[in-house]
This record gives structure tokens, C-alpha cells and sequence, in this order.
């Protein structure tokens, strides 16, 4: 009888949990990764989609990378296009500092794996509602690039 009740707490208590971590809402508008196990090629896009229903909110715009240690460089510079809902587009060169002056990568982690949170855009407002499109290529001066191995995009919501 003791095992029994024991199970049934343990039941409770995981849906307890579920419930109130599920409540919580995330206020990533869009958090999605592609993976580039370690080559891209200047022609392979990483692309994204969300749709934005909400054009009052202001967003914070963040670019994530995850790369070796063994990258040669210590920048990275990236096209990303945005494709707007009424079929508009723009696209910009961003460049991407890994590495500080004297050669120390400016991520996080270990070993030799490094993981980049690069603030891209501050309190952004989307200017309509529906479904957008980021495309994401690489734009080294070499057709590929290698010691890349992750890029994404993650999209917050500012309190």
C-alpha cells in the first residue's frame, strides 16, 4: 500500500511540474540551430522561419555560433536576408568577433568548443505581422569554411 501511494505522489508531483513549467510561456519568438557539421559551403544557406503576430513588443535579435578552437580566424562575416511578409527583402554584411586582439576566443565553453551569444538587435519591432524568412550564408573570402559548426537564431521577447 506504502509503494502504491509513493507512485501516485510521484505521479502528482511530475504533473504538478509539467503543468506549472508549461504555464511559464516562453518568450522566444523563434530559438532554432542548423547544424554545419564543420565545413559550410558559401552557398549553403541556414534558413529560418517564424511567423510574428505581434508588432507592439520589441525583440531582442541574437545571433548564436558554435565553432572550434581550431577556426582559423578570429571573426566570422555572415549575409543574413530577411524576407518580409509582402515579399520585400533586405540583406546585410555582418561581421562576427570571436577572438579579442591577442587571440582569446570570446565564447563560451571548453576543450576545444566554443559557443558565441552575439547581440545583433536591440528592442526590434517587427513592421508586419506574418511570416518571416532569415537566410543565413556565410562570407569568408574561401568557398569553405571549416571549424563552423553551428549557427542560429534566437528571438526574445523584451519584458
Amino acid at each position: 500500500m506504502f509503494l502504491f501511494r509513493h507512485k501516485s505522489l510521484s505521479i502528482c508531483f511530475l504533473a504538478a511540474a509539467i503543468v506549472l513549467f508549461s504555464s511559464c510561456g516562453s518568450r522566444a519568438l523563434l530559438d532554432s540551430t542548423v547544424k554545419l557539421n564543420n565545413y559550410w559551403y558559401k552557398l549553403d544557406a541556414a534558413g529560418f522561419n517564424t511567423e510574428v503576430t505581434d508588432t507592439v513588443s520589441n525583440y531582442n535579435f541574437y545571433l548564436n555560433v558554435r565553432h572550434s578552437t581550431h577556426y582559423r580566424f578570429s571573426n566570422l562575416y555572415l549575409f543574413l536576408e530577411t524576407r518580409f511578409p509582402n515579399g520585400n527583402s533586405t540583406r546585410d554584411t555582418l561581421e562576427l568577433v570571436l577572438a579579442n586582439a591577442e587571440g582569446k576566443w570570446l565564447g563560451k565553453g571548453w576543450g576545444d568548443l566554443r559557443e558565441d551569444h552575439i547581440l545583433l538587435k536591440k528592442n526590434l519591432r517587427f513592421p508586419l505581422k506574418g511570416p518571416y524568412r532569415f537566410m543565413i550564408w556565410q562570407a569568408m573570402r574561401r568557398d569553405t569554411l571549416k571549424g563552423i559548426y553551428d549557427v542560429g537564431i534566437q528571438i526574445i521577447r523584451v519584458k
